[in-house]
């Protein structure tokens, strides 16, 4: 079963007037418009601007994996999630097909997730190591989690057009936070690389050469801080690419430049 529109899941921004996005030019003149948060959220959830996506998210709801197969996924775009009035955003790649498209919240019920808000948890910026559902109590301190690609990929590897497809949504995030913003991680080289272009749409003054990924990488941007870490897939966590001191490392570099310890 997929959620439709207005159908009430906790924590769900979409009603049954929200405009639907059908192509990336919708995308456009729909995150343009959004002048609010809770505005460019309900946008997001409902958005159908590209097929492959639309169709893989959908079959994954219904296909489910068998550890789940007693719940409702939520098989649609995930919004970002966070505290309203955050000093850091994190940014990562795309939702789970398992996770995020099934909880409807970035990050929580995946592997990845658990690496994350342990994290977070440990250097002060959430209120419990773990997210399980969008109704688990956990809660963020001046942080804000969202992605380049709002759908979950097949393989988790969006195609370039997607990705641009996708952009405005960020694009007008961005916008919105960015005056309280003081610091933005970056999970991955795909956030890395999505960063830069989104950044210069959004009309932020970009450093003259942006670096090259590499973990624990900074760049200053507009007075704030933008801090690169290896992503908390599994392939970077069960190898030992990264560790859990490497990452609190980051966050907790994050959160002194952000002014929150």
């Amino acid at each position: 079963m997929v959620v439709a529109p207005g159908s009430g899941w906790p924590g769900d921004p979409a009603t049954a007037r929200t405009p639907v996005a059908r192509s990336p030019e919708q995308v456009v003149a729909l995150a343009r418009a959004a002048r609010t948060s809770a505005a460019l959220d309900a946008g997001v959830s409902v958005c159908r601007a590209c097929p492959r996506l639309v169709e893989w998210r959908e079959r994954v709801a219904v296909d489910k994996r068998r550890a789940f197969a007693d719940q409702t996924y939520w098989g649609r775009p995930v919004p970002g999630f966070g505290d309203a009035d955050p000093r850091i955003l994190v940014l990562g790649l795309a939702p789970a097909a398992h996770g995020g498209n099934r909880t409807g919240r970035m990050f929580t019920g995946d592997r990845s997730g658990d690496w994350l808000y342990a994290s977070l948890y440990r250097v002060g910026l959430a209120n419990q190591p773990l997210a399980i559902s969008v109704d688990d109590g956990l809660r963020l301190s001046g942080v804000y989690i969202t992605a380049p690609v709002k759908c979950a990929p097949p393989a988790n590897k969006p195609a370039p057009d997607e990705r641009d497809a996708c952009r405005p949504w960020l694009v007008r995030e961005i916008q919105l936070l960015w005056p309280r913003l003081r610091a933005v991680v970056v999970l991955g080289g795909f956030g890395w690389a999505a960063l830069w272009p989104t950044l210069r749409e959004a009309g932020v003054p970009l450093p003259a050469r942006p670096p090259e990924f590499g973990h624990g990488g900074e760049a200053e941007v507009d007075g704030r801080l933008a801090i690169a870490s290896y992503h908390v897939s599994q392939q970077n966590t069960f190898t030992g690419r990264l560790t859990e001191p490497m990452l609190d490392a980051v966050f907790s570099r994050a959160a002194q430049a952000a002014g929150l310890r």
